[in-house]
């Protein structure tokens, strides 16, 4: 369990919000990754591991011609995945992953190119966070150092988006409940 899922449960369930997961080339790593966390289940709604092409779009709703055209390693299809995992599920936030963790390139793209996406709520008002974030990486190692990474960095991703949207005062109190510094 890193206590980057745990930090990310805390915040979200502080918050009274929710997560689901869409994962390619993690094959359901990052879910894995939440619900090793005691206590998941107050944010955690769950995920889809759209390993396959066609699954991204059948069931994430991911843009069928952005698919044929770039395939599915793209920042955009990131970004579909996040968002739609996130309406499928019923989540505040959804987060998602693909890539190419080898030992063979894909459409076109080297091993080790990975997309992290982080869709959460938007708020007009309070200039959060909120919306779509896409982080393309460039991962060296082996298959599951490219897959570990991957988990490691979307769930750093949320993090970083959830603590965007707290504001200085709530983050100390949080901070202070929870014997930080």
């Amino acid at each position: 369990m890193s206590s980057t899922a745990a930090d990310v449960l805390r915040l979200l369930s502080v918050k009274g919000e929710t997560v689901a997961v869409a994962e390619s080339l993690t094959g359901g790593l990052v879910a894995a990754e939440l619900t090793a966390v005691a206590g998941a289940s107050q944010a955690f709604r769950g995920s889809v591991t759209a390993y396959a092409t066609a699954l991204k779009q059948e069931l994430l709703g991911v843009d069928a011609t952005l698919l044929e055209e770039r395939g599915a390693v793209d920042a955009q299809v990131a970004a579909q995945m996040a968002a739609g995992v996130r309406k499928a599920l019923g989540a505040d936030w959804g987060i998602a992953t693909t890539g190419v963790a080898g030992p063979e390139p894909q459409d076109g793209k080297p091993v080790g190119t990975v997309y992290v996406a982080v869709d959460g709520p938007r708020t007009a008002d309070s200039g959060s966070a909120g919306g779509g974030k896409v982080q393309a990486l460039r991962l060296n190692g082996d298959r599951a150092e490219i897959r570990m990474e991957s988990v490691r960095s979307v769930l750093a991703l949320l993090l970083r988006e959830l603590g965007g949207e707290q504001t200085g005062n709530e983050r100390a109190q949080d901070t202070e409940q929870n014997g930080g510094f």
